[in-house]
Protein backbone atom coordinates (compact mmCIF):
# COMPACT_ATOMS: atom_id res chain seq x y z
CA UNK A 1 0.00 0.00 0.00
CA UNK A 2 2.66 2.89 0.84
CA UNK A 3 4.24 1.77 -2.05
CA UNK A 4 1.83 2.26 -4.34
CA UNK A 5 0.83 5.97 -2.48
CA UNK A 6 4.71 6.35 -3.39
CA UNK A 7 4.34 5.66 -6.46
CA UNK A 8 1.53 7.51 -7.43
CA UNK A 9 2.98 10.94 -5.20
CA UNK A 10 6.05 10.66 -7.47
CA UNK A 11 4.07 10.17 -10.91
CA UNK A 12 1.99 13.08 -9.92
CA UNK A 13 5.57 15.16 -9.00
CA UNK A 14 7.00 14.04 -12.73
CA UNK A 15 3.76 15.15 -13.80
CA UNK A 16 3.17 18.76 -12.38
CA UNK A 17 7.01 19.27 -12.60
CA UNK A 18 7.02 18.79 -16.15
CA UNK A 19 4.95 21.56 -16.73
CA UNK A 20 7.29 24.16 -15.52
CA UNK A 21 9.42 26.04 -18.42
CA UNK A 22 13.01 27.77 -18.11
CA UNK A 23 10.93 31.00 -19.02
CA UNK A 24 8.76 31.03 -15.64
CA UNK A 25 11.78 29.68 -13.75
CA UNK A 26 12.99 32.91 -12.42
CA UNK A 27 9.34 33.51 -11.49
CA UNK A 28 9.01 31.06 -8.88
CA UNK A 29 12.64 31.20 -7.52
CA UNK A 30 11.13 34.80 -6.84
CA UNK A 31 8.15 33.12 -5.06
CA UNK A 32 9.63 30.66 -3.24
CA UNK A 33 11.96 32.71 -1.54
CA UNK A 34 10.39 34.45 2.21
CA UNK A 35 12.25 37.69 1.68
CA UNK A 36 10.06 38.49 -1.71
CA UNK A 37 6.77 37.97 0.64
CA UNK A 38 7.99 40.50 2.70
CA UNK A 39 5.74 43.67 0.80
CA UNK A 40 2.70 41.35 1.37
CA UNK A 41 3.37 40.65 4.84
CA UNK A 42 3.60 44.39 5.86
CA UNK A 43 0.49 45.34 3.66
CA UNK A 44 -1.51 42.55 5.65
CA UNK A 45 -0.22 43.73 9.26
CA UNK A 46 -0.84 47.29 8.21
CA UNK A 47 -4.93 46.27 7.19
CA UNK A 48 -4.66 43.85 10.76
CA UNK A 49 -3.21 46.90 12.62
CA UNK A 50 -6.16 49.45 10.89
CA UNK A 51 -8.78 46.94 12.06
CA UNK A 52 -8.04 45.28 15.16
CA UNK A 53 -5.37 48.26 16.63
CA UNK A 54 -1.78 48.04 17.88
CA UNK A 55 -1.91 45.84 21.03
CA UNK A 56 -3.82 43.08 19.20
CA UNK A 57 -1.76 43.26 16.46
CA UNK A 58 1.55 42.74 18.41
CA UNK A 59 -0.66 40.10 20.30
CA UNK A 60 -1.19 38.32 17.10
CA UNK A 61 1.81 38.21 15.98
CA UNK A 62 3.65 36.60 18.87
CA UNK A 63 0.85 34.05 17.92
CA UNK A 64 2.18 33.76 14.45
CA UNK A 65 6.07 33.71 15.75
CA UNK A 66 5.22 30.72 18.73
CA UNK A 67 3.27 29.22 15.87
CA UNK A 68 5.57 29.36 12.64
CA UNK A 69 8.45 28.18 15.34
CA UNK A 70 6.58 25.50 16.37
CA UNK A 71 5.26 24.29 12.70
CA UNK A 72 9.08 24.76 11.95
CA UNK A 73 10.10 22.13 14.68
CA UNK A 74 7.45 19.39 14.17
CA UNK A 75 8.83 19.60 10.34
CA UNK A 76 12.45 19.29 11.31
CA UNK A 77 11.64 16.24 13.80
CA UNK A 78 9.26 14.83 10.97
CA UNK A 79 12.10 15.29 8.29
CA UNK A 80 14.97 13.85 10.57
CA UNK A 81 12.95 11.11 11.15
CA UNK A 82 11.67 9.91 7.93
CA UNK A 83 14.48 11.24 5.87
CA UNK A 84 12.75 10.73 2.52
CA UNK A 85 15.26 12.29 -0.21
CA UNK A 86 14.17 15.70 -1.85
CA UNK A 87 12.93 14.65 -5.50
CA UNK A 88 16.25 16.75 -6.71
CA UNK A 89 18.35 14.00 -4.62
CA UNK A 90 16.56 11.20 -5.67
CA UNK A 91 18.32 9.07 -8.26
CA UNK A 92 15.67 7.28 -9.78
CA UNK A 93 14.03 10.75 -10.97
CA UNK A 94 16.60 13.64 -10.72
CA UNK A 95 16.89 12.81 -14.09
CA UNK A 96 13.44 12.75 -15.48
CA UNK A 97 12.49 16.20 -13.38
CA UNK A 98 13.12 19.84 -14.01
CA UNK A 99 15.70 20.52 -11.20
CA UNK A 100 15.60 24.22 -11.16
CA UNK A 101 17.05 24.57 -7.25
CA UNK A 102 18.77 22.03 -5.13
CA UNK A 103 18.59 21.02 -1.18
CA UNK A 104 20.83 18.63 0.95
CA UNK A 105 18.13 18.35 3.78
CA UNK A 106 15.10 16.07 3.20
CA UNK A 107 11.84 16.63 1.96
CA UNK A 108 8.85 14.72 4.04
CA UNK A 109 7.04 16.96 5.22
CA UNK A 110 7.47 20.42 3.41
CA UNK A 111 7.74 23.29 5.85
CA UNK A 112 7.14 25.97 2.86
CA UNK A 113 3.48 24.22 3.29
CA UNK A 114 3.18 23.51 7.06
CA UNK A 115 4.50 27.12 7.98
CA UNK A 116 2.17 29.22 5.50
CA UNK A 117 -1.18 26.82 5.96
CA UNK A 118 -0.65 27.36 9.96
CA UNK A 119 -0.59 30.59 9.37
CA UNK A 120 -3.41 31.12 6.76
CA UNK A 121 -5.33 28.86 9.34
CA UNK A 122 -4.81 30.93 11.98
CA UNK A 123 -4.93 34.09 10.62
CA UNK A 124 -8.27 33.21 8.58
CA UNK A 125 -10.07 32.42 11.75
CA UNK A 126 -9.20 34.95 14.08
CA UNK A 127 -9.59 37.70 11.32
CA UNK A 128 -12.88 36.43 9.10
CA UNK A 129 -15.53 38.70 11.19
CA UNK A 130 -13.18 41.70 10.17
CA UNK A 131 -12.35 40.90 6.51
CA UNK A 132 -15.11 40.15 3.80
CA UNK A 133 -12.77 38.25 1.30
CA UNK A 134 -10.48 36.64 3.92
CA UNK A 135 -10.56 33.45 1.82
CA UNK A 136 -8.26 34.35 -0.73
CA UNK A 137 -5.32 34.23 1.98
CA UNK A 138 -5.56 30.46 1.47
CA UNK A 139 -4.12 31.11 -2.40
CA UNK A 140 -0.99 32.34 -0.38
CA UNK A 141 0.42 28.61 0.36
CA UNK A 142 -1.34 27.34 -2.40
CA UNK A 143 1.08 29.25 -4.70
CA UNK A 144 4.14 28.87 -2.18
CA UNK A 145 3.95 25.59 -1.71
CA UNK A 146 3.31 24.72 -5.57
CA UNK A 147 6.88 26.48 -6.66
CA UNK A 148 8.61 23.53 -4.58
CA UNK A 149 7.33 21.04 -6.28
CA UNK A 150 7.83 23.45 -9.23
CA UNK A 151 11.33 23.99 -8.28
CA UNK A 152 11.54 19.91 -7.98
CA UNK A 153 12.04 20.13 -4.39
CA UNK A 154 8.79 18.27 -2.98
CA UNK A 155 6.62 15.50 -3.86
CA UNK A 156 3.02 16.53 -3.94
CA UNK A 157 2.38 13.67 -0.84
CA UNK A 158 5.07 16.13 0.80
CA UNK A 159 3.19 19.26 0.19
CA UNK A 160 -0.56 17.75 1.34
CA UNK A 161 1.17 16.80 4.61
CA UNK A 162 2.30 19.98 5.27
CA UNK A 163 -0.85 21.50 4.53
CA UNK A 164 -2.93 18.58 6.84
CA UNK A 165 -0.49 19.75 10.04
CA UNK A 166 -0.27 23.40 9.53
CA UNK A 167 -4.52 24.03 9.10
CA UNK A 168 -4.29 21.34 12.86
CA UNK A 169 -1.64 23.43 14.16
CA UNK A 170 -2.80 26.97 12.50
CA UNK A 171 -6.49 26.01 14.19
CA UNK A 172 -4.82 24.61 17.92
CA UNK A 173 -3.12 27.78 17.71
CA UNK A 174 -6.48 29.63 17.56
CA UNK A 175 -8.46 27.87 20.14
CA UNK A 176 -5.49 28.46 22.26
CA UNK A 177 -5.89 32.09 21.15
CA UNK A 178 -9.79 32.54 21.89
CA UNK A 179 -9.12 31.16 25.35
CA UNK A 180 -6.22 33.80 25.75
CA UNK A 181 -7.80 36.62 23.92
CA UNK A 182 -11.01 36.63 26.17
CA UNK A 183 -8.85 36.69 29.30
CA UNK A 184 -6.66 39.75 28.18
CA UNK A 185 -9.03 41.79 25.57
CA UNK A 186 -12.73 41.32 26.88
CA UNK A 187 -15.08 42.86 24.60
Amino acid sequence: MLEKIQELDTSLLVYLNSLGSETYDPLWLIITKQLYWTPVFLLMFYLIYRKIGGKQTLYLLLFIAVLVAFTDQATNLFKTTFQRLRPCNNPEINTIIRVVQSRKSYSFFSGHAANTMAVATFLFFVLKHHFKYLGFLFLWPLIFAYSRIYLGLHYPGDILTGYFFGALFGFLMFKIYQNLKAKYFPG
